[in-house]
């Protein structure tokens, strides 16, 4: 029943202050260039799709619709010692110089605001701040709803909109804070979290799991047969899917391929990278409302099984607000103690019963 299970959601208005103008008199990268080319031949005025907006939507629908359970709590801003266990220093000093400026920090798509190093460091802070709730005993569950995102950010480099690395700070800190010696991160966003994969690459101590759109689709990395190295090897597990993938390949994929992988693990923290434009109104795939809510389904009987509940969604991507919103409200209807449904299974017995209904007029029929 919704409201039987405690949720913290996290959320701090400072994260709005991250607003880049795709205007901005700063050289763009390459592909930005080649975007405007061909945006300016069809009239259309681009923006910077990770926007303020993304947020605001999913406030405002949780404001409409209500979900008994969950409490809402206020963000933090992450310490350098935090950040400093996943980023470089010379990467955090070259971020730091940027406070209050605009640019653009690489190649392809990161561009920064006046308020954006605030923003980021909020989202990173406001991450931990969950981890702390479930590990804390406060919250069964906890959902920060964060920007920018993280799962892109490398040690030593600002990548895919992402300036630090969320999850890995959240992950490090439970182990550092908290004393856990294995954390579990599930990425379902539709872009693989090269960023989190790098910075786990040989340690055993974090099992990382993603599943997401194959190359050529952005980043380009997350290979099936990229599985970690070192120590680390195995512990790295990419499920790379085509386009137009849904609802029935990923719970597959999470019945038949996490699930072993985390009953070997034993998790003692799990935390989802939960990025949700593999919805079918988004980028990517093809999953539905049903289809996050049944991962959820899973992924709760796994915290439920192997570390007494502690669950942390983290939110990544994700670029229509309609189903970005309607995917994170589903999500927590769940983790609030919802049944999660059966996608896939949805409208059967309705067809069923059309079907017997047309067939007694068949039969009625002389």
């Amino acid at each position: 029943m919704i409201g039987e299970r405690s949720v913290a959601v996290f959320y701090d208005e400072r994260v709005l202050e991250h607003r880049p103008d795709a205007e901005s008199p700063f050289l763009p990268g390459r592909l930005d260039r080649r975007v405007r080319e061909i945006l300016s031949g069809l009239t259309i005025k681009w923006a910077y799709p990770e926007h303020p907006g993304r947020i605001t939507a999913i406030c405002d629908r949780l404001q409409q619709h209500p979900i008994a359970g969950l409490e809402f709590r206020s963000g933090a801003v992450a310490s350098r010692e935090q950040l400093a266990r996943v980023h470089g220093t010379s990467y955090l000093n070259r971020i730091d110089r940027l406070r209050g400026q605009s640019a653009w920090l690489d190649t392809d798509t990161t561009a920064v605001s006046p308020g954006s190093i605030e923003a980021a460091e909020v989202a990173a802070g406001t991450a931990v701040a969950a981890v702390d709730a479930v590990c804390n005993g406060e919250a069964r569950s906890s959902f920060a709803l964060t920007r920018p995102p993280g799962h892109h950010a490398e040690p030593v480099r600002a990548r895919g909109f992402c300036l630090f690395n969320n999850a890995a700070i959240a992950a490090t800190h439970a182990q550092a804070v908290h004393g856990l010696e294995r954390v579990l991160i599930i990425d379902w966003d539709a872009h693989h979290g090269n960023g989190t994969q790098d910075i786990f690459w040989a340690d055993p101590s974090v099992l990382f799991f993603d599943i997401h759109r194959g190359a050529p689709f952005y980043p380009g990395s997350g290979a099936l047969e990229d599985v970690g190295a070192g120590l680390g090897e195995g512990y790295t597990v990419n499920v790379p899917m085509p386009a137009g993938s849904g609802n029935l390949a990923y719970i597959k994929a999470f019945n038949e391929i996490l699930v072993p992988a985390v009953d070997a693990f034993r998790p003692e923290l799990i935390l989802v990278s939960a990025g949700f434009d593999a919805h079918r109104l988004d980028l990517a795939l093809n999953v539905s409302y049903e289809g996050f809510a049944a991962l959820t389904g899973i992924v709760q009987g796994l915290a439920d099984q192997h570390c007494p509940g502690r669950l942390a969604c983290i939110l990544e991507g994700g670029y229509h607000l309609e189903s970005l919103s309607g995917g994170v409200h589903a999500v927590l209807e769940v983790l609030a103690g919802g049944v999660p449904p059966e996608p896939g299974v949805t409208g059967l017995r309705e067809v069923e019963a059309a079907a017997e209904f047309h067939r007694s007029a068949f039969r009625d029929d002389p």
